[in-house]
């Protein structure tokens, strides 16, 4: 009898998660002031953050296909060496002054003064989006060495790696973030962890030495989406080259779900876009106090996705918890035009519970009525539209910010309050 091959252990690929999960999440709450540090504003803002899914979008589909070809170990690397380039750039920038700049000029347009600093934060988030498919790979990595049996546990290990990293990350830039060496340390801090990832995924992570054995359906227990990380995932496109693009539109359902899925990116990216300069000017909030802010809205996000939803789903359908979640989360938007901090804090647990319910229970829709034949299509699709989403909606979140201030809170609760609405339409399909 041949010998069973032993399998790689899963401790190098959770422990790759979550450090990067871990950089990833350090830039949240200190970003806004480098930008207002360096002269720009809520547009620049908004274009910065969008910079790094616009990159994501172009980059993630050739990591993907380079992982089924080259192996998931060698691009794993490769992502995490663009990572850790980016971060360099970023640290450079931190010690320029917002004085040095240069004028460039453009047609019909007039001349621009262009500052440094600032340019080259662009630099280093492209770079870090364009070869940001780092966790998506290890999604397929862990697919690869999962069995059925084991499959949902798995990646039920890796959401919590992921949760763990958005919770610890925010907390670590606040406490950093709020000494006299203000973004140096925490960045100091993301380049460090991006070297260990690099480090783990050398030394400790065995290529998985299987081909991809179905695509991977993302998993829906993880709060990444929720700061628009890893909009574009990377699918196998192995299904895709078997159907055309115009067969997933075919499918029943899937158009509206779509829509869907794109306004819920559009409406969150809108909001994110604008409320780390909300913070930073109306509330007068510090470094330490928008990283604690994220760390404690990630922890209640891990309780209501955890627990609170499990519980549920016993007594709720899956349909009825989108329509649920969407109206808590329309009105969290509504608090948040408030300055008043009893209504900022009511706001961030009503954003937790609502998108808790609402996000999970639409995946779950949305995989349940792709079907399996089309499955990692349909998937890949919805990550396009996802993507698309987080661009307009942040580069449109920074200048409605810039124009109205607050009120753009409530055009991200118009957004999702046309979700709720639109939601009632799922009722309809139920037992379909």
């Amino acid at each position: 009898m041949a010998s069973q091959v032993k399998q790689p252990s899963l401790f190098p690929i959770l422990l790759v998660n979550f450090v990067g999960t871990l950089g990833f999440s350090i830039v949240l709450p200190f970003l806004v002031f480098v930008v207002m540090k360096f002269g720009g504003d809520a547009i620049v803002y908004g274009l910065l953050a969008a910079t790094y899914p616009a990159f994501q979008l172009i980059g993630s589909p050739l990591l993907g296909k380079w992982s089924d070809t080259y192996g998931r170990k060698k691009i794993l690397l490769l992502s995490n060496i663009g990572t850790s380039i980016g971060w360099l750039i970023f640290l450079f920038a931190l010690f320029l002054s917002s004085e040095e700049s240069f004028n460039i000029y453009v047609p019909l347009l007039g001349t621009f003064v262009v500052i440094v600093p600032l340019l080259l934060l662009f630099l280093a988030r492209a770079i870090d989006g364009i070869t940001g498919g780092n966790i998506s790979i290890a999604n397929a990595y862990l697919s690869d060495l999962s069995s059925d049996s084991t499959r949902s546990k798995n990646f039920g290990k890796i959401a919590i790696s992921s949760n763990l990293g958005f919770i610890i990350g925010p907390a670590i830039a606040g406490i950093l973030g709020g000494t006299i060496y203000g973004a140096i340390l925490p960045v100091l801090a993301a380049l460090l962890l991006s070297l260990i990832t690099i480090f783990v995924i050398v030394f400790l992570l065995r290529e998985s030495k299987l081909p991809p054995k179905e695509i991977l359906v993302p998993e829906q227990g993880t709060i990444r989406k929720v700061f628009s990380q890893e909009c574009r995932e990377c699918y196998s496109d192995v299904e895709t080259k078997k159907s055309k693009l115009r067969d997933v539109f075919r499918i029943k359902y899937i158009p509206f779900l779509l829509v869907l899925y794109f306004l819920i990116f559009l409406g969150f990216n809108i909001y994110y876009a604008a409320f780390p300069t909300h913070a930073a000017k109306d509330l007068k909030w510090s470094v330490t106090q928008l990283g604690i802010f994220y760390a404690v809205l990630s922890g209640i996000m891990v309780l209501i996705q955890g627990p609170v939803l499990r519980k549920a789903l016993k007594k709720f359908s899956e349909e009825r918890l989108v329509i649920i979640g969407s109206i808590i989360l329309g009105t969290n938007f509504i608090l948040f035009v408030s300055n008043n901090i009893v209504s900022v804090s009511v706001a961030v647990i009503l954003f937790a519970v609502g998108n808790g319910l609402m996000w999970p229970s639409f995946m779950s829709i949305l995989s349940r009525r792709a079907g399996s034949k089309l499955q990692g299509a349909v998937q890949g699709i919805a990550g396009s539209f996802g993507g698309l989403a987080s661009i307009l909606g942040l580069t449109l979140g920074g200048f409605l910010y810039n124009s109205i201030g607050a009120v753009t809170f409530l055009i991200s609760a118009i957004v999702i309050f046309a979700v709720f609405v639109m939601s009632f339409k799922l009722l309809k399909w139920k037992g379909v």
